[in-house]
């Protein structure tokens, strides 16, 4: 039985299409109608399929392997959903690549990548990260 949820929706990028599936089905809702496929040169091309104003919604998207091309599909498909005057926007990252990351070790002349690709999430407009056993607590 399909139950109504018209406050929220469920995208999916390519990493976790079958996670975001069994998530919506038991939510009993669809997942959110989302193209997401690449130009010719390898660049992530994004269009949200149907309206999302006014809605939360909650992206499903690994940043796995191949962790650079799931984390910049992620970023665009957040930067379309917000340009589509979604209200709030979720990550589901069940795997929060760059974790590793987290703090200086005793050079001080390294990145701390975890925080690198937080602030990113938050520009693009995510407002909440729901992720699974990440490395570090102060991530």
């Amino acid at each position: 039985m399909q139950m109504h949820h018209p406050d929220f929706m469920v995208f999916t990028g390519n990493a976790n299409p079958s996670m975001a599936l069994e998530i919506a089905q038991h939510l009993g809702i669809s997942l959110g109608a989302a193209h997401v496929g690449r130009f010719s040169d390898g660049e992530v091309t994004v269009e949200i399929q149907q309206n999302v104003r006014a809605r939360d919604v909650f992206v499903v998207q690994s940043t796995c392997a191949p962790t650079n091309d799931n984390l910049m599909e992620l970023l665009i498909m957040v930067d379309a959903l917000k340009r589509s005057s979604a209200e709030r926007i979720a990550a589901v990252i069940p795997y929060f690549g760059y974790a590793r990351q987290d703090r200086r070790p005793r050079s001080a002349r390294v990145p701390i990548s975890a925080k690198v690709v937080a602030n990113m999430l938050q520009a693009v407009g995510v407002s909440r990260v729901l992720t699974m056993d990440l490395h570090a607590d102060q991530i």
